[in-house]
């Protein structure tokens, strides 16, 4: 698993953007006293980490941006268990990306249902499941109080990301840098 310079820069890059958006430029939405819901852009960042570098990378981007973000700005005690949501943010997008793509080698652009299908599966996965279980079994916050409010925050991410994906995709500097880090692979 060879990283070349400018993938290194590229990862330290989307890990600085992770930390930003989601810890600073982010709607938080407290319930029962601690943080209950996060609106943002923030998983944007490890979502294409993981897209463009696979899920070692991505899951990586993801543990590092959760880890700095809560040394720069904490949120209560530090807790693993989100570490792993963060990781997985990368990862999920990163094993379907490179495990799909390779399927599909003639094609010039990102196909747009490998772009929703990994956006809504890694939310549903990490934003709708895992996210609530974790603060209701670490918390004791109620299932109703948390998911709730997940039915409507999880559509309004799922089409910001896959809409600003999709404008992504549109670029051409993007374009080749997705097909560029897949055909190394």
């Amino acid at each position: 698993m060879k990283v070349t310079s400018k993938e290194l820069v590229l990862i330290g890059l989307f890990i600085a953007i992770g930390v930003i958006l989601t810890r600073f430029a982010s709607l938080r939405i407290p319930i029962g006293g601690i943080e209950g819901i996060r609106i943002g852009v923030g998983p944007l960042a490890i979502i294409l980490a993981g897209i463009l570098f696979g899920p070692f990378y991505g899951s990586f981007t993801g543990a590092m941006v959760d880890i700095i973000g809560y040394v720069l700005s904490p949120i209560g005690p530090y807790m693993p268990h989100f570490t792993l949501t963060s990781a997985l943010y990368g990862f999920i997008p990163g094993l379907i990306s490179f495990s799909i793509t390779p399927l599909y080698p003639e094609v010039k652009n990102l196909p747009k249902f490998l772009i929703w299908g990994t956006i809504v599966l890694t939310q549903v996965i990490v934003g709708f499941i895992l996210t609530p279980v974790f603060l209701h079994f670490i918390f004791g916050i109620p299932w109703r109080v948390l998911i709730i409010p997940r039915l409507i925050s999880t559509p309004i991410q799922v089409l910001l990301f896959g809409f600003v994906l999709q404008f992504l995709n549109k670029t051409p500097s993007f374009s080749s840098l997705f097909f560029s880090s897949h055909q190394s692979q």
